[in-house]
């Protein structure tokens, strides 16, 4: 491995983070040792994944090599995009207003509200019983 470091970037989505590198290559996308494809399986999952790469016009000139956990589904897919949009702007700083655009560069601050007591979860109270 050269001295040089790789473009990588850490998305975080909820609970999940996903760490990405990125390569110079043929297009290729492996999460967790899986293909993309394999690992998101819906094409609504797998464009969402590919959005930042076909924002930039660099579907074909990156391989992009993903380790993701923590949280659900929704949640990683989200953490890659954003891991692929930080990344890619260590290739390239010219790609931040296309990126930005997207909103891929905003870490989505919404998570799980804790829960309260005295209550079910975090707002639901128990369910009153008459009798």
């Amino acid at each position: 491995m050269s001295t040089l470091a790789l473009p990588h970037g850490t998305g975080r989505r909820k609970e999940a983070i996903a760490r990405v590198i990125i390569r110079p290559g043929a297009g290729t996308i492996t999460i967790n040792g899986r293909t993309f494809t394999d690992y998101f399986p819906t094409t609504g999952q797998q464009n969402r994944v590919r959005e930042p790469l076909v924002a930039t016009n660099n579907e074909e000139r990156f391989d992009v090599q993903i380790r993701v956990e923590g949280g659900g589904v929704i949640g990683q897919v989200d953490a890659v995009r954003h891991g692929i949009a930080r990344a890619l702007l260590q290739v390239d700083e010219a790609l931040k207003s296309p990126l930005r655009k997207g909103g891929m560069l905003t870490r989505d601050p919404r998570a799980k509200e804790r829960k309260k007591y005295g209550r079910k979860k975090a707002r639901r109270g128990f369910q009153y019983s008459k009798r």
